[in-house]
């Protein structure tokens, strides 16, 4: 039996220590982009549109929003960016 490829040959393999530090960071990276629209005094957040949005600006501190404005590639950071889902339930 054939091993399957399961990633493309441009990617990058992470192991042991340098892979926990990385979903750590990213997970960390997400929590702070959103945690200071959070409350009362929550600030607000310049989104620019890039790519078919050029140039559109958006002002927002909604988590949900910001989050769907911005691109995640880390594993951890991920598992924050589709808590965005259930944010209002």
């Amino acid at each position: 039996m054939n091993p399957i490829r399961v990633l493309n040959r441009e990617a990058d393999e992470e192991k042991a220590e340098v892979a926990r530090l990385s979903s750590f960071v990213g997970a960390v990276a997400i929590g702070d982009l959103v945690k200071s629209t959070l409350g009362p005094k929550g600030m607000d957040k310049i989104l620019l549109g890039m790519g078919r949005n050029e140039g559109q600006v958006e002002v927002t501190n909604d988590g949900a929003t910001i989050l769907k404005a911005i691109g995640v590639d880390n594993p951890a950071a991920k598992v924050n960016y589709n808590l965005k889902f259930y944010e209002n339930f």
